[in-house]
């Protein structure tokens, strides 16, 4: 039988031990959690400040940069933390912390991009019923729901994964509190509740992916349709977007929640880590704002208004 300790903290894989490259991984995780935050926090202000952007989809649009900002801000600044001060411990309330937190944005995360998705589908199928289904109390209803469904979720999650015992030591394979290499850790006569909670969690999130993939085929179906080339032009420059964050984020985290952990340490579980955890934060900003005229319009006049605010407050200066 397995020897069941209490573990009082945890350590995190290190990216290296060699000072130099725990440097560069700072430097890279530093520019990425920048890029991350600027491109997100762009998006949330010219959201909120243009009012031709107060509509249904960028209103989904804002909270999704909210959570990319929170989901990268678990996970990237303890990494980047350890690696400058050469250590890799940390405590067991901080590592229910960050599964909690990581769990939350990223299912939430998940259910926005199923709401944008059938968001979407109203628009380009139900042009005419598109007020009247996706008004203002819906959207906020909706958002809501969101918020408090996946907070619901995350709870029961963290709390059915620290309930097992840990047999295995206390070393995590990962750069941050990943849940498949926390069970690796679990005694095997404690390891089938979180079984059945990883399998809940399968369903739905593969819920989530039949209904997205659902409304697309509809959505493609319909813009196949439209027989004005910059009407469908149109359309799939609000939908192309969409479906590149979805498929980056469910074959990404597909893959690193449902393929067997192994043993040892794979650099193919790492950079699959990155690719779902951290690198969603940074590209969602780039797709929305380089594939989208209103956005791009909207922070060019941003921009705009900023360096006239600006000019003004010299030529005040001067004159003072």
């Amino acid at each position: 039988m397995s020897n069941r300790t209490t573990v009082t903290e945890f350590l995190l894989l290190g990216f290296s031990d060699v000072q130099e490259l725990q440097i560069l991984h700072f430097m890279v995780f530093l520019v990425i959690y920048l890029a991350a935050l600027i491109g997100n926090l762009l998006i949330i202000t010219v959201v909120v400040l243009d009012h031709h952007l107060h509509t249904p989809m960028y209103f989904f649009l804002m909270n999704l940069s909210i959570l990319d900002i929170g989901s990268i801000s678990v996970t990237v600044p303890k990494s980047m933390a350890n690696s400058l001060m050469n250590i890799r411990s940390i405590s067991y309330s901080g590592c229910v912390a960050q599964v909690f937190l990581f769990v939350f944005f990223v299912s939430a995360d998940l259910a926005f991009l199923t709401v944008m998705a059938y968001d979407r589908y109203v628009a380009i199928c139900q042009p005419l019923h598109y007020e009247r289904v996706i008004n203002r109390r819906a959207c906020v209803q909706m958002a809501a729901g969101v918020w408090i469904s996946v907070f619901l979720y995350s709870t029961f999650h963290t709390g059915i994964t620290f309930a097992v015992s840990f047999c295995g030591g206390n070393m995590v394979d990962q750069f941050f509190c990943e849940i498949p290499q926390l069970l690796k850790l679990a005694c095997s006569d404690t390891y089938l509740s979180e079984t059945w909670a990883i399998a809940f969690s399968v369903c739905l999130a593969s819920s989530c992916f039949v209904l997205i993939i659902v409304s697309y085929v509809h959505i493609f179906t319909m813009v196949l349709r439209i027989p004005a080339e910059q009407g469908r032009h149109k359309a799939l420059s609000t939908c192309l977007p969409h479906l590149t964050v979805v498929s980056l984020f469910f074959c990404t985290a597909n893959f690193a929640y449902s393929h067997p952990t192994s043993s040892s340490t794979s650099t193919l579980d790492l950079v699959v880590a990155v690719l779902y955890s951290v690198l969603p934060a940074v590209m969602n900003p780039i797709i929305y704002s380089m594939r989208n005229k209103e956005i791009k319009a909207a922070l060019r006049k941003l921009i705009a208004r900023m360096l006239s605010t600006k000019n003004k407050l010299s030529i005040f200066s001067l004159w003072l």
